[in-house]
């Protein structure tokens, strides 16, 4: 069976013929068959270059083979208990010697509890019910931050279904920008946390200016609100400890997904134990869910954790430089208005005039020309996010060769959309 075939198979049981949105892309998407290092294999037998890695999880690339052995190996004792494990402890453990400012940890099933569970303990802790969250920034598929960019009075839910009186208390900000933040802080007492992506990578990939982050900081803890890093992206992929580490910043709560998990549906919450013993049963604030803290899915991240060497780091940094550097080379030659974004082993291009800093510039990338772009690469084997607000990730899989091979194919694309 095809891919296309398929796909008119799964419009029928499958709503879009997807389980994720993100995952569709015209004429229709490849279905996958499987992945084996910096490798992608469809049912159409066609085999891509993968810099989606699951939209960013897969550090060390698909069925890395100390993952896959411990993972067998737990399955074989069990896939789940509804009780404690050791390896629930070894983890905290791990995440707790890398990250600034965490000493607990709650371990949940996906980023998008993660966050949820962060926004209500943080309302809980200081008595007071708003957030801030960054026009353009997705910190998971719950009520509270659907909300589309714009002011706090003209913010609207960004699905059916989500009473707007369900985000009357959501604030949308442009990221970047200190006078619109400290404008509403300066209005409103009653704002409880900022979440903050540190790199936006839902828009792309935008970093923070020079000094955002810590101007975040300092005007979070002058007025008794929670500074949230959401870090289900940058979690152990920029450095160890994440971008607490990288930009020196502590914030009072972090959010994780994807890495944390090794490949595994799971999700974390840590931070300072002041506030993360506020956290039922230890205190009043509820959290619950039957797959918390699951084996296999514990396994897999521990696995992963101690994988992650600094070499492995330094190494990911190089093939990031190579393929950023790269890229504008071969934009330069040809002409072309871009913004190479990136940092690590995370990287977007956007084609436009303008520098990319926030949602509003993010816009003004020519989206028929990333779709040219996307399509060209498909065609020659490469295979990135389908969106232009979506970002690449490298994995340590990923040999110098295929990275010669991946700017090849880019210029080839490159060329092609321009014509």
């Amino acid at each position: 069976m095809r891919s296309d075939s398929l796909f008119k198979e799964a419009l029928e049981v499958l709503p879009g013929g997807v389980s994720s949105p993100v995952r569709r892309f015209e004429p229709y998407p490849f279905f996958a068959k499987k992945g084996e290092g910096c490798m992608l294999y469809d049912i159409d037998g066609n085999r891509y270059i993968d810099y989606c890695l699951a939209y960013g999880p897969l550090i060390l690339g698909h069925a890395p083979e100390k993952v896959i052995s411990a993972v067998c190996e737990q399955i074989k004792k069990g896939s789940t208990y509804g009780t404690p494990t050791k390896a629930e402890v070894e983890l905290a453990k791990l995440v707790i010697e890398r990250v600034p400012a965490a000493e607990m940890i709650r371990f949940v099933n996906s980023g998008t509890e993660a966050t949820m569970a962060a926004i209500r303990l943080a309302r809980a802790f200081t008595g007071k019910d708003k957030i801030i969250k960054f026009e353009g920034a997705y910190h998971g598929a719950h009520d509270y931050v659907l909300v589309k960019p714009g002011s706090g009075a003209t913010a609207a839910p960004d699905s059916p279904g989500i009473p707007t009186d369900t985000i009357k208390n959501t604030i949308s900000a442009p990221f970047n920008n200190e006078e619109a933040v400290a404008s509403i802080i300066e209005d409103d007492d009653n704002i409880a946390a900022i979440i903050v992506e540190p790199i936006m990578a839902n828009i792309g990939c935008i970093e923070p200016e020079d000094g955002y982050l810590k101007f975040l900081r300092k005007i979070t803890s002058e007025n008794g609100i929670l500074l949230i890093f959401d870090e289900v992206i940058t979690g152990f992929r920029i450095a160890p400890g994440g971008a607490q580490e990288y930009y020196n910043i502590a914030a009072d709560l972090v959010t994780y997904g994807k890495i944390i998990g090794g490949g595994f549906p799971m999700g974390a919450l840590a931070g300072p134990r002041e506030i993360m013993e506020h956290i039922s049963p230890a205190g009043d604030v509820y959290q619950a869910g039957t797959f918390n803290g699951n084996p296999v899915s514990v396994t897999a991240g521990i696995t992963t954790l101690k994988g992650l060497t600094e070499d492995i780091y330094k190494e990911l940094n190089k093939k990031g430089e190579m393929i950023r550097n790269g890229m504008k080379d071969i934009l330069e030659d040809n002409s072309l208005e871009f913004y190479i974004a990136g940092l690590s082993s995370m990287f977007q291009v956007y084609f436009t005039e303008r520098r990319v800093k926030d949602y509003t510039s993010a816009k003004t990338a020519d989206l028929e020309m990333f779709k040219r772009y996307f399509h060209g690469l498909l065609k020659g084997g490469v295979f990135v996010p389908p969106s232009q607000f979506e970002c690449c990730f490298i994995s340590a899989a990923h040999r110098k060769e295929d990275l010669d091979m991946t700017l090849e194919v880019m210029e080839e694309s490159i060329k092609k959309a321009i014509k």
